[in-house]
């Protein structure tokens, strides 16, 4: 089994949009990572996040604002040879993002961000109240460096094993 770069921005965009949740992490001052699951909305090459106004992550934002924001699509179990373990792997596509983190302050660029947020879980049109706008923290991440992978492409001997159940 072998893993594939994926350069097409059209499918790199796909897979973002297919995935429910991101994972986002960044480093402290003293370099210990931290790495959160979020939603997140996606838009012409910027990555929307949302949040408390305060809290560890906004802290570390704070004084380094680097982040790498990473997607998976839902993972499947295959194989080369049924009785051979080291042939077994997951197969799965996955995206690497790489920005800086600036918070959106504007009332309806904060609006904008949220609408682009939901636009990602459904097809309905929002409202928000100003106490929620005003309360919500908005990260707007621009991609800096992306990177995109195929893992687990399975040979021409493999199956995909359809119930994950292994053992």
């Amino acid at each position: 089994m072998r893993t594939v770069s994926v350069e097409e921005l059209q499918h790199i965009e796909s897979l973002i949009r297919s995935c429910p949740l991101c994972y986002v992490g960044m480093a402290d001052e003293q370099g210990v990572p931290y790495v959160l699951p979020m939603n997140f909305g996606y838009e012409e090459e910027v990555i929307y996040l949302h949040s408390a106004q305060e809290g560890r992550s906004i802290s570390i934002l704070g004084k380094n604002p680097q982040v790498c924001i990473t997607f998976c699509t839902e993972p499947r179990l295959v194989w080369q040879d049924k009785e051979v373990a080291c042939s077994y792997r997951m197969r799965a596509e996955s995206v690497i993002c790489h920005g800086n983190v600036s918070f959106e302050e504007e009332y309806d660029e904060k609006v904008k961000a949220l609408d682009i947020i939901m636009q990602q879980y459904s097809d309905r049109a929002f409202s928000y109240s100003a106490p929620a706008v005003k309360n919500v923290k908005i990260w707007k991440v621009p991609i800096d460096k992306v990177t995109a992978k195929e893992f687990g492409v399975p040979g021409t001997k493999a199956n995909l094993y359809k119930d994950r159940k292994v053992f």
